[in-house]
């Protein structure tokens, strides 16, 4: 009706102020009837327009709704008869739909009446139907769930019985095939919810198993190393028999295979296979049962955590390995606790090797190899210590075999033994040392038990006895008749079969090192050096220094060591024939032991030349010369008659040695003679050496005339030949320095000795004018001193007096020529 009234238009209004007016306001009610235009905005203009415009606003909106109000009225007349009429025609229909309303229900209850025993019957055939149908859904789904229960008692039958991998294979059809047929059971559910709780308990279980496996190992770890072990020594054992027999039972480089294994078919003994197979092998599975480690690898492999279970393998075999590599610390005093530090090693490798080629991929090789590399640097290390306390070589023998059958053993299973072979010949190096330490007790027991005299021989017998202990021949000695006496002493055949057991004793070890001969001849060759050149000359130096040993036994010595060094070529022989190397072979190591002896001897000789000269030192000090006598005794000194007789039965010593054949009378005439001569210069000097004493102040010429006598005595000595051998005055020659100085004072020949000096033919060429000068100076004083005591009261003689005067002019004269020695200097 608005939109009506909008439509139509207003009236026209004459355009004065009124109808100005009017138009405004029409548009105002045009904006008021509009719906789109705002309510405020419009109502502001009507009363911004102009004064009083709300009330003439008001005048024309009430003649705007009464214009409106009869158009309504209008309307409503035109419409009211179509109204009523619809209305009388709906009364008329009202009887109608009664009427039907009543015969509709008549008919629905005559209907429900004759269809009630129909409902009934229906509903029954209905309820049968929903029966059937249910039980065969029934049958249907039980058909599908009995398989399911089935594998489910199966799975806890395998469980029970501890088939577990089986079991886990169970688990996997209960998962793929049965139980999606039938997930909507809440059984199914619950066991589907059960079934990984089971795969933990059987990962448990498992795991349990595997630590008791990995614990049984451990505990039978010595036993399966000490079959391998045992194995590996009997195939040794074996392969040196056939060794042996091939080269006619001589020494050659062992045998061995690579893998420690017998050849098959036919031995080379005439020995087939089955002679071998009488006897069981054990093998690591006949000692330890491994089913638990595939049982667990398979389990864990189905469950799709195989990387879990074999790293965790590969941990705890590691600790076990530095467990097994750890060993006691008493281990190097027995060679059970070396063996069964070895035992346990090869055991564990053993079973290593044995997972590895029984599993796949639960070890690899390059794990192994690791564990190798850490336990061969491991073992090396422990050897190397322990092996440093071993004293005893027969332990470090036993301990070497046994280092050399654990690498055969573990070379047989692949792993590289090398490092182990290289170690072997550092301990090689210290078995010597301890032989070397052993063989230096040997040998001094024997110079102590020596008794350094000729071995007397009083029947063919004895003296064949000797020659087949020690390899002595000479014609002379052997046509003499029995009783007779071999040069040497007992301890040189001892001393020849001890170096011949060293070097048995050397070869043991060099044994079943997989070197060649010519390698173990040069290391018997060095081994047996060191023996001679270190050992044997250390015991002799030590014996030459012993306080005890006299001249009659440094002598002996000298023999001794002179035969040792003879027969040094019968050792290189012997060395040869063991090794069957020839000595022409290039490089092959000689035997110094000819240096040896003859250092040995030329020390004897020394300390015989040592010991005459101690004991002429000793005579000397008990010299008690009165050095202000007036006049000499008339005779030689006792001390000094006794050191000549002590010289003289000394040197008999010499001549008393067998000397019925040629090489020892010349050596033993050669050292009495270097002995004696040695003595008498020594003597020489101590005597010149007591003249000249700086603590000697005066010497009178009685003095001097008792000091003559003695040397007279030493040059008559010299003289006798208390050595043969010496041509002419050579001996005497040892106090020529001593007679020409004497001759000087006693002849009192200064003149000469002035007018000569520096002459080649000079009468006193031998003395020296700061000795004259030294010794005339003590002369000097003593004759003052004598000059003093005698005439106390009285003036010097004349003749004292030109003799004072002449020794001091001498005594310028002296000085002079020791003044003129020094600046030509």
């Amino acid at each position: 009706m608005a939109s009506d009234r909008v439509d139509k238009p207003l009236p026209d209004i004459p355009e004065d102020d009124g109808s100005r007016e009017e138009k405004s306001f029409g548009n105002v009610f045009a904006e008021l009837e509009s719906v789109d235009l705002p309510l405020g905005t419009t109502l502001r203009s009507v009363y911004d327009d102009q004064p009083n415009a709300h009330k003439r606003f008001m005048e024309k909106l009430d003649i705007r709704i009464r214009n409106h109000d009869r158009e309504i009225e209008k309307m409503c007349n035109f419409h009211h008869q179509g109204f009523v009429d619809a209305i009388t025609e709906l009364l008329k229909v009202r009887a109608d739909a009664e009427k039907l309303m009543g015969q509709v229900t008549d008919t629905n209850r005559r209907l429900q009446d004759a269809g009630r025993e129909v409902t009934a019957q229906t509903e029954e055939v209905i309820r049968c139907r929903i029966q059937q149908r249910n039980m065969a859904t029934t049958v249907e789904k039980l058909q599908l769930c009995i398989p399911v229960l089935e594998m489910y008692s199966k799975l806890k039958e395998q469980l029970e019985s501890k088939r577990y991998y089986a079991a886990l294979k169970t688990m996997e059809q209960l998962e793929e095939v049965y139980i999606p047929r039938v997930s909507q059971y809440r059984f199914c559910q619950i066991m589907a919810e059960n079934l990984p709780k089971l795969r933990e308990e059987i990962k448990d279980i498992s795991m349990s198993d595997l630590k008791d496996f990995l614990e049984s190992i451990r505990k039978h770890s010595d036993k399966i190393g000490e079959t391998a072990m045992k194995q590996a020594q009997q195939h040794r054992t074996f392969n040196s028999a056939v060794q042996k027999q091939a080269s006619g039972m001589g020494y050659g480089k062992p045998l061995y295979s690579l893998n420690g294994q017998i050849p098959s078919q036919n031995n080379g003994l005439g020995l087939e296979d089955d002679d071998q197979s009488e006897e069981e092998v054990l093998t690591a599975q006949d000692l330890v049962d491994f089913s638990p480690v595939y049982r667990c690898l398979h389990i864990y492999t189905v469950l799709g955590d195989r990387e879990t279970f074999e790293n965790y393998y590969r941990k705890q075999r590691k600790k076990q390995a530095r467990l097994v590599l750890q060993p006691q610390s008493n281990m190097h005093e027995t060679v059970a606790g070396y063996r069964r530090y070895f035992n346990q090693i090869v055991g564990f490798f053993v079973v290593e090797d044995h997972i590895l080629h029984a599993t796949q991929g639960l070890v690899t090789r390059a794990f192994t190899e690791e564990i190798w590399n850490m336990a061969l640097s491991k073992i090396i290390a422990v050897l190397r210590t322990h092996s440093s306390y071993c004293s005893d070589p027969d332990l470090v023998l036993e301990l070497k075999n046994l280092i050399v059958v654990f690498a055969d053993t573990l070379q047989g299973y692949g792993f590289p033994v090398n490092r182990l072979f290289d170690l072997l010949f550092e301990i090689r190096d210290q078995y010597n040392e301890t032989l070397l330490k052993k063989w230096a007790l040997v040998f001094r027991e024997i110079f102590d038990l020596d008794n350094y005299s000729p071995i007397p021989v009083e029947t063919e017998e004895d003296y064949r006895s000797v020659i087949s202990r020690f390899p002595f021949h000479d014609v002379e000695i052997e046509k003499q008749d029995f009783p007779k006496k071999l040069p040497m002493s007992q301890s040189v055949p001892q001393i020849y079969i001890q170096v011949k057991e060293f070097i048995y004793a050397s070869l043991k070890f060099s044994e079943s090192l997989h070197r060649s001969s010519t390698e173990i001849d040069d290391m018997l060759r060095k081994s047996t050096n060191l023996l001679l050149t270190r050992t044997l000359s250390g015991c002799l130096q030590n014996l030459i220094k012993k306080p005890h040993i006299g001249l009659t036994e440094l002598v002996q010595i000298i023999i001794n060591t002179t035969h040792l060094e003879q027969a040094c070529k019968y050792l290189e022989d012997f060395i040869t024939n063991i090794t069957n190397v020839s000595p022409e072979t290039a490089h092959t190591t000689r035997l110094y032991g000819l240096s040896t002896f003859k250092d040995a001897r030329h020390a004897a000789e020394g300390e015989i030349y040592t010991k005459l000269n101690q004991k002429i030192d000793e005579f000397i000090q008990l010299a008690d010369y009165e050095w202000g006598m007036p006049e000499s005794d008339g005779r030689a000194s006792g001390y000094l008659m006794d050191l000549i007789n002590f010289l003289r039965s000394t040197f008999q010593v010499f001549t008393h040695l067998p000397n019925n054949y040629n090489d020892h009378a010349a050596m033993s005439g050669k050292v009495a003679q270097t002995a004696c001569m040695s003595a008498c210069k020594h003597l020489s000097t101590s005597l010149m050496q007591m003249l000249l004493d700086s603590e000697l102040k005066q010497i009178t010429m009685g003095a001097i005339q008792q000091f003559n006598l003695d040397v007279i005595q030493c040059e008559l000595f010299a003289s006798s030949e208390p050595v043969p051998g010496f041509q002419g005055d050579t001996l005497q020659l040892a106090f020529i320095d001593l007679r020409q100085l004497l001759d000087l004072f006693m002849v009192w020949d200064w003149s000469t000795y002035l007018a000569d000096y520096g002459q080649p033919s000079s009468k006193y060429l031998r003395v020296n004018p700061s000795t004259a000068l030294a010794l005339l100076e003590k002369v000097n004083r003593g004759m003052k001193d004598t000059s003093k005591k005698n005439h106390i009261f009285s003036q010097f003689r004349k003749n004292d007096r030109d003799k004072q005067k002449l020794i001091e002019t001498v005594v310028k004269q002296l000085r002079s020529l020791v003044n003129g020695m020094s600046q030509h200097s």
